[in-house]
C-alpha cells in the first residue's frame, strides 16, 4: 500500500501528466490520485498538444525527453496559447541546461529526476495554490502606478506605455512584490519563500524569472534601470521618478 501523501484536497483539479517512461508515468498518475487530483496521461508530443486542445486543465506536468515533439516545445507552445497554465516540467538529473531552457520559455517549476512523489505532488500543490489563490485584498486593491508602469491586482493586468504585458502567473506575483516594495534588496531566497512561498528549490528559478520580467519591462534588459542587481544580495525594484502613486 502507498504511504499517505500530503492531505491537501486537490477538489478533483485536473492534471495532464506527460510522459513516455510508463513506469514514471503510472507511479505519479497514483501519487496525484492519492492527493485527490484527476489525471489524464499522454506519452508524446503531439498527443500532449491535442489533449490541451480539446480539453482543460489545472495543471500540466511535462517530461522533457519526449517522442514526436519535446517537451520544450510543447512548453513553448502551451505558453504562447495560454500564459496562465501552470506547467512543471520533468528534467534528467545533471540536464541544467534543459532546466533552464524550460524556465526560460515560462515553466513554473520543475523537478529532478530521479525524484520522490511525494516532493512532486507538493511542487503541484503549490504551483496551483499560487495559480488559485485570490490574495484577501485582490478584490478592491488599489491599482499601482509607477510611471508608466501601471499593475491592476484586480484584473490581473500589467500595462507598460499603455500596451499590456503578456506575463504568467509566477511573472505578475513576482513584478507586483517587487514593485510594492520599492528599493527594498531581496535575496533570492527571499523571493522564492515570499513569492513562490517556498523553503526549499534551486534559486534559479528566481534568476531566470528576473531575467524573464526584465526583457518584458526594460527598455534595454542588458542595463536593467528598473529591476536591478544589488551585487552580494539579490534585486530591488528601483520607483521611477519619486515612486511609485496609488490611485
Amino acid at each position: 500500500m502507498m504511504a499517505a501523501g500530503p492531505s491537501i484536497v486537490a477538489m478533483e483539479q485536473r492534471v495532464l501528466v506527460v510522459e513516455d517512461d510508463t513506469t514514471v508515468a503510472e507511479v505519479v498518475d497514483t501519487y496525484l490520485r492519492h492527493a485527490g487530483y484527476a489525471v489524464d496521461r499522454v506519452g508524446d508530443g503531439p498527443r500532449a498538444l491535442a489533449a490541451l486542445g480539446t480539453s482543460s486543465y489545472a495543471l500540466v506536468v511535462l517530461d522533457v525527453m519526449l517522442p514526436g515533439i519535446n517537451g520544450l516545445e510543447v512548453c513553448r507552445r502551451v505558453r504562447s496559447a495560454d500564459p496562465d497554465l501552470p506547467v512543471i516540467m520533468l528534467t534528467a538529473l545533471g540536464e541544467e541546461h534543459d532546466r533552464l531552457v524550460g524556465l526560460e520559455l515560462g515553466a513554473d517549476d520543475y523537478v529532478t529526476k530521479p525524484f520522490s512523489p511525494r516532493e512532486l505532488v507538493l511542487r503541484v500543490q503549490s504551483v496551483l495554490r499560487r495559480a488559485t489563490h485570490r490574495p484577501p485584498d485582490r478584490q478592491g486593491a488599489p491599482v499601482v502606478t509607477d510611471g508608466p508602469l501601471r499593475l491592476d491586482p484586480v484584473a490581473h493586468e500589467v500595462t507598460l506605455d499603455g500596451a499590456v504585458l503578456a506575463l504568467t502567473g509566477r511573472e505578475f506575483d513576482l513584478l507586483r512584490h517587487l514593485v510594492t516594495h520599492p528599493r527594498v534588496a531581496f535575496s533570492r531566497a527571499e523571493l522564492l519563500e515570499q513569492v513562490w512561498g517556498w523553503t526549499f528549490g534551486d534559486e534559479s528559478t528566481v534568476t531566470v524569472h528576473v531575467r524573464r520580467l526584465r526583457e518584458k519591462i526594460e527598455h534595454d534588459a542588458s542595463a536593467p534601470e528598473r529591476l536591478q542587481t544589488v551585487w552580494g544580495v539579490g534585486y530591488r525594484w528601483e520607483p521611477f521618478g519619486a515612486g511609485d502613486r496609488v490611485e
